[in-house]
């Protein structure tokens, strides 16, 4: 059960989109609210392939893209942003998204210069990803109201120094 983690520019537009449709497919609201933001997350990546390389990677398993994960560096040395992180429902519950988080991390570490502390944000209604992120080292560092449907925003951070 090797995974492998790729390039992003190696695979077609829309990849990303359509990882983020599957991945919070088990509730349409979801989709509803952030379908235009994955798509147009999507064209912005496919649009700029050194950004996407450089700032993410798609995880794979069987010649098959299972998941992704990429990260802002515009705050850096501060920090360093998780933005989108998601493994396919069809591989949800492997560690999966742990081996990628953990890639993530040593790609994020190895940054120059690096950051003091990489950060993300998920959401309260979400607990497979907040214990993932927890396994991984991320700590709670404030939780803030979000009134839409999935729960208080949960910022979390990994300290490198």
């Amino acid at each position: 059960m090797e995974l492998d983690f790729q390039a992003v520019s190696s695979f077609p537009r829309g990849t990303l989109s359509a990882l983020l449709s599957d991945a919070y497919s088990f509730d349409a609201r979801y989709a509803r609210r952030w379908a235009s933001e994955w798509r147009a997350f999507d064209d912005f990546f496919f649009t700029r392939p050194d950004i996407a390389d450089r700032c993410g990677f798609v995880t794979v398993h069987d010649q098959e893209a299972v998941g992704f994960v990429s990260w802002d560096p515009r705050r850096s040395p501060e920090s360093i942003t998780i933005g989108h992180n998601c493994i396919a429902t069809a591989h949800k519950g492997k560690s999966w998204g742990t081996r990628q988080m953990r890639e993530a991390l040593r790609r994020i570490r190895a940054w120059s210069p690096a950051p003091e502390k990489i950060l993300v944000t998920t959401n309260a209604g979400l607990l497979p990803a907040i214990r993932m992120y927890e396994r991984v080292g991320f700590r709670l560092i404030r939780r803030r109201e979000n009134p839409d449907f999935c729960g208080d925003f949960l910022d979390c951070a990994y300290f490198l120094h």
